[in-house]
């Protein structure tokens, strides 16, 4: 059905708020969640929610959980994340490492114990809209085995990258697995067949079964280097961060794990690019160098993803029929 923005974001806060997460915390997720969809991240958009809302009945999400600072050194903080949803806690996180880059030049702001927060691409905007730059990476469960392996170690391990020039923006939103978990749920859902490549079974045997690639393994992205980038995401997230390594994290489409708290991680490194700037045309360079990709046909990545002010609440929003009536009430 179709709907409007501004709709979908209610819904998605009545939802959410009727699993007794604060309004101010529902405000927060909803707006990540129905961002994702209208960027066309539809596998980390309102699919995920209907999972969202089963955790929080079971206790895998703890409704009430606040950011607890577990260590503070000015332009590095960690919090606690005590088990909530990961959406406000990320975006929190990323708001606060935007004020301490301010001060400090850098800044990096980790969350543990909390929960997955959906496409990590829009915790860059904080720092982009205040002409900083950042990354994000997160863990998950693991997916993906080490090259030449044959058990899951290691989640997708995304990452996010975003930077302004001017009025355009460069946003790199990205699984380190061949394709994310989210849309192997998706082709799952619509009982459609994977490519070639993407996949493993359980028994480690190549598939294009999305249910059989569900409860087995990805594959990394170009093969030994993107696990070993992969590598480096587990280690600023689950190894560094904590509580859980990917191989220990509950996983999100198994019901038999609802009740269990997720144990994930989240990493936000915030930079002031102004001191890197050796002869003060730091601008003019990024300026040429995006100029180059869009003359030689290319396009920048993510430039397309609109930031949430510019996007009106009453703008159209195609929604899947059945979530609408059942999970939304629309």
């Amino acid at each position: 059905m179709r709907t409007t923005v501004g709709a979908c974001e209610e819904a998605v806060q009545a939802a959410l708020e009727s699993c007794a997460v604060p309004a101010e915390n529902a405000l927060l997720s909803a707006r990540a969640i129905v961002l994702a969809q209208v960027w066309g991240v539809a596998s980390h958009g309102l699919l995920r929610l209907p999972h969202y809302l089963r955790r929080l009945r079971a206790g895998g999400y703890a409704a009430g959980a606040e950011l607890q600072v577990v260590g503070d050194r000015g332009a590095v903080v960690g919090y606690d994340g005590q088990g909530g949803l990961g959406h406000w806690q990320v975006w929190r996180a990323a708001e606060d490492a935007v004020d301490r880059a301010r001060r400090h030049g850098v800044a990096v702001a980790a969350i543990g114990n909390s929960g997955h927060c959906g496409a990590i691409g829009i915790y860059t905007l904080p720092a982009v809209r205040a002409g900083l730059l950042s990354i994000v990476l997160s863990n998950g469960p693991a997916v993906m085995p080490a090259w030449g392996g044959s058990a899951p170690l290691l989640s997708t391990s995304p990452l996010a990258f975003g930077i302004a020039q001017g009025d355009r923006r460069v946003m790199v939103d990205m699984a380190t697995t061949s394709v994310a978990r989210g849309t192997i749920a998706a082709y799952a859902g619509r009982d459609q067949p994977l490519q070639d490549g993407w996949a493993f079974d359980a028994q480690g045997e190549p598939t294009t079964d999305a249910h059989a690639a569900l409860t087995g393994m990805l594959a990394p992205m170009g093969g030994a280097k993107g696990f070993a980038l992969a590598l480096v995401v587990e280690t600023l997230t689950g190894g560094l961060v904590g509580p859980q390594r990917s191989m220990e994290v509950g996983d999100m489409f198994d019901p038999a794990d609802d009740a269990r708290p997720q144990g994930l991680s989240h990493t936000v490194i915030t930079l002031d690019p102004g001191p890197l700037d050796v002869d003060g045309c730091a601008s003019g360079r990024l300026g040429a160098l995006f100029d180059s990709v869009e003359s030689t046909g290319g396009h920048l990545p993510g430039s397309r993803r609109r930031d949430p002010d510019d996007i009106p609440a009453g703008e159209e929003l195609e929604v899947d029929d059945v979530l609408a009536a059942d999970v939304l009430g629309l």
